[in-house]
């Protein structure tokens, strides 16, 4: 099919998803953002003022409320268009042929008439028709319930359809889509699934907690200061709009608004970093991440095999590095020497025991030095056919594949695997097997990957059920080299200084994983635990080894689940790497599972929270960093958020309590969110990882975001502040001028102090680490933008007679604005005081 077919027919039928969830349209965006309590608040503000007959403060305060719902919104959308982006990075991948050639697209785009490629550990992503089948089994238990593979038979009426959603555990196919999306099989069952809304995290949770908690809180104070309002001064009205104005100066609207953006940006950041975030969750428990589980292959290693050595009994190669011979002038102009005779059968066999379509690094390493080192010789059959194979399993750790040459009439069977499996298959002696053995060890220390090789021919036309059946004749070794990936070692010392374990597990022999390990910088000084030690040690020995031990080598899938719960009973928090069908379980148990984005497959990132889009380590500790900087950004936004909201509740108390004139009403209250929004989504969202913070341990598991550190540390920076504000009122009603104006230019007074000590408050809490006072560095970034446009805005309020009259201002004095400045540089201290005296690095 050819591409501008595809994607007429896409436009036709639509995207092959289902809709299992329903995201926010901008009209329902719109009715949530108007629905919310604030904006309630406001325009009963806005209702009463045109009762009291201020027409123009009516206004006013309504225009304002369009302005605050305009950037609500805007913030708003902007998170919702990361998650968009999100969802789409997360939608199943599928290999496909098209006119253009094989592609891996969005499982999305597939439309009818597409040829799918399937192959073990894949989710069927659309309903097939199937073309060509080798082996395939499909685990329909998503539809049937039946838990048991069906194997699939092109050739069979019955058996030649797969379905979406299904996952293939074993053998390859090809099939022609012959329906997407909600015309599936799948798609017609899930008709219900459309209106499921996400589940909120656990931090939004505890958020909507305290934010119900604030607001009853909040809404008694009001009545009572309303009731209070009215009894003292008999005004009823005006203590009605003093209570709705002390309910929209306690009500943190800002914490839910704040929370989804930072989880939001968190993820679409990590995206950036080639970590797509497949549940936000996730995102919040980076921080918390104690031990990290990795596989070798393509995590620790660049997952680029390359032969280097051929072994038998009788001869021996060593294929020259590339990349090392071309640095050298004499190895450059030298010739590499050629293969011995010897060899070519174990090369030959090897690449007969390898997919010819490769995608496993090993087996296109393998085929590529057949290619190269077999070149023009009989050793190459491209004219055989195969006849069937015999997967890898967790019994047999080699596979076998059955050809047949065309002139020949008995069957040729190559087998490679683990070296020990070969030789079990070969029932050698005592003597060659402890050879064998040896030469195994002395590659694997190079950091070696060994595999065996055998050969075996069967005449009979019936294949036997297993491969122990064959006649098997050992061949030789292949050691494939696998280098670490240059920037590991940094990566994995950042994570010993962060307190972060690194620990590997890998299939590979105990040698290869100790010389990889140690090339990688993990600690080697504990014995490596292997398979079939895990296999005979209780829970209690597993446990007494578990907090020395950086290597296990030789595991099977299921010891790996039985590993990261070990690590979970210890209290750790777990993050775990994997990329096979065998790893699903182990990934989904594992605090944080980490799925591989480019070998993975897709029934593991299905299962995983995070996929490394690279498959590289160096972005798992990235994932890290990113966990640390989100938490350690909310507690600042929410320090700020506390602190702010206790001088805004005691201008708005304290003055009624003492028989003042009200200090802010709701339009100074409006004038301030045009503040706290931004600097609380914008702000701190955008601030940088502290420089020390990965030299600190991970934080507990119970830690909470609104804890006694945090409460502490806005409560005495907003009492400060408080304190402050009402002595720079007090001290302007005594120094002002005696006329009509002196409440009105105090209460301007106290607002400029408050504005721009709101803008220390910002600066204070972006570091709890360090400093900067002034200077550019000082207003780099989003708050530099903030804090001038929020200068602007107060020389427009101070400066122009109509909109000062709105706020019920009278301009200051030069001297007094002087004074101002200095109330303004002594709250900076103030906050910089108490950030020191408190200070516990994130």
């Amino acid at each position: 099919m050819r591409d501008d077919e595809a994607q007429q027919r896409l436009a036709q039928d639509g995207p092959n998803a289902l809709p299992v969830s329903r995201p926010r349209s901008v009209l329902r965006l719109l009715r949530e953002v108007a629905l919310e309590p604030m904006f309630l608040l406001l325009v009963a503000c806005g209702a009463l003022y045109m009762v009291l007959g201020d027409i123009q403060e009516a206004l006013m305060l309504l225009g304002f409320v369009f302005v605050v719902m305009g950037i609500s919104f805007v913030q708003q959308r902007r998170s919702e268009q990361a998650l968009n982006a999100l969802r789409d990075l997360s939608s199943p991948r599928a290999r496909v042929l098209r006119a253009s050639g094989e592609r891996t697209i969005d499982a999305r785009e597939l439309v009818v008439g597409d040829v799918v490629l399937l192959a073990e550990g894949d989710r069927v992503p659309a309903d097939l028709l199937l073309l060509t089948c080798n082996n395939l089994a499909i685990d329909e238990s998503l539809l049937t319930g039946e838990s048991v593979p069906v194997n699939k038979d092109a050739a069979s009426a019955e058996e030649a359809k797969a379905f979406s959603g299904t996952l293939v555990t074993g053998g390859t196919a090809h099939g022609r889509v012959i329906a997407t999306g909600e015309r599936s099989a799948l798609g017609q069952i899930g008709q219900s699934l459309a209106g499921i809304e996400v589940q909120a995290t656990p931090i939004q949770q505890e958020t909507h907690r305290v934010v119900i908690r604030i607001a009853i809180i909040g809404l008694s104070l009001a009545a009572a200061l309303a009731l209070t309002f009215g009894f003292l001064r008999n005004d009823w009205l005006h203590g009605l709009l003093a209570g709705l104005t002390l309910a929209m100066a306690i009500l943190p609207e800002e914490l839910p608004v704040v929370l989804t953006l930072f989880l939001g940006l968190g993820a679409w950041r990590l995206a950036r970093e080639n970590v797509l975030a497949r549940s936000i969750p996730a995102v919040e428990l980076l921080g918390a991440t104690t031990v990290l589980c990795v596989d070798k292959t393509g995590t620790l290693t660049a997952n680029r095999m390359t032969v280097r050595q051929l072994w038998s009994e009788s001869a021996a190669h060593h294929v020259a590095n590339e990349a090392a011979a071309s640095t050298s002038t004499s190895a450059t102009n030298a010739r590499a020497p050629a293969l011995q005779e010897a060899l070519h059968g174990l090369l030959e066999y090897a690449v007969l025991a390898s997919h010819r379509r490769a995608f496993d690094p090993m087996e296109a390493a393998i085929t590529q030095a057949g290619r190269q080192l077999l070149a023009n010789t009989e050793h190459l059959h491209t004219d055989w056919t195969l006849i069937d194979d015999y997967a890898l399993s967790p019994e047999m750790l080699a596979m076998s594949r059955v050809w047949q040459s065309p002139d020949q009439r008995a069957r040729l069977i190559a087998a490679k695997g683990a070296p020990e499996a070969i030789v079990d298959l070969c029932h050698l002696s005592a003597e060659r097997s402890a050879t064998i053995a040896a030469q195994v060890l002395a590659m694997a220390a190079d950091g070696l990957r060994v595999l065996g090789v055998a050969q075996a021919v069967f005449v009979a036309e019936e294949l036997p059920g297993v491969q122990h059946d064959f006649d098997f004749q050992f061949l030789g070794l292949v050691g494939l080299e696998d280098p670490v990936r240059p920037d590991v070692p940094a990566a994995i010392a950042e994570c010993k200084t962060a307190g972060i374990r690194v620990v590997m597990m890998t299939g590979d022999h105990p040698a290869t994983a100790i010389s990889i390990a140690r090339q990688a910088g993990l600690s080697t000084d504990a014995p490596a635990i292997t398979g079939s030690e895990l296999a005979d040690m209780s829970d209690a020995q597993l446990d007494a080894r578990l907090a020395d031990t950086h290597i296990f080598c030789r595991v099977q899938p299921d010891q790996k689940l039985r590993l990261v719960r070990a690590f979970q009973a210890r209290g750790d928090v777990v993050a775990m790497t994997g990329d096979g069908v065998n790893d699903a379980p182990a990934l989904k148990a594992a605090d944080i599972g980490v799925a591989m984005g480019a070998r993975g497959t897709e029934v593991a990132r299905q299962a995983a929270a995070l996929v490394l889009l690279n498959d590289d380590f160096s972005s798992l500790v990235t994932a890290v960093r990113y966990g640390r900087r989100v938490f350690a950004n909310l507690r600042k936004a929410i320090v700020f958020v506390v602190a702010v909201h206790v001088p805004i509740v005691g201008l708005s108390v304290v003055p009624v309590l003492l028989g003042w004139p009200m200090l802010l009403m709701p339009v100074h209250i409006l004038f301030l969110q045009l503040i706290i929004d931004p600097a609380c989504s914008v702000v701190f969202e955008a601030e940088p990882l502290e420089p020390d913070a990965m030299k600190a341990p991970p934080r507990k598991t119970d830690q909470r975001l609104f804890d006694g550190a945090v409460m502490k540390r806005g409560l005495w920076q907003g009492a400060g502040l408080l304190v402050l504000l009402l002595a720079t009122y007090a001290g302007t009603r005594a120094l002002a001028p005696m006329d009509e104006g002196r409440d009105e230019m105090a209460r301007a007074m106290t607002f400029v102090v408050l504005v721009l000590s709101n803008l220390a408050l910002i600066h204070t809490n972006r570091s709890w680490t360090r400093t900067v006072w002034w200077g550019r560095a000082a207003m780099v970034g989003q708050f530099g933008w903030i804090a001038l446009t929020t200068i602007a805005l107060l020389g427009v309020v101070l400066s122009v007679p109509a909109v000062s009259r709105l706020f019920a201002f009278v301009t200051p004095t030069a001297g007094l604005l002087l004074g101002a400045a200095v109330m303004v540089g002594v709250s900076l201290l103030w906050f910089e005081g108490v950030k020191r005296r408190l200070a516990n690095p994130l």
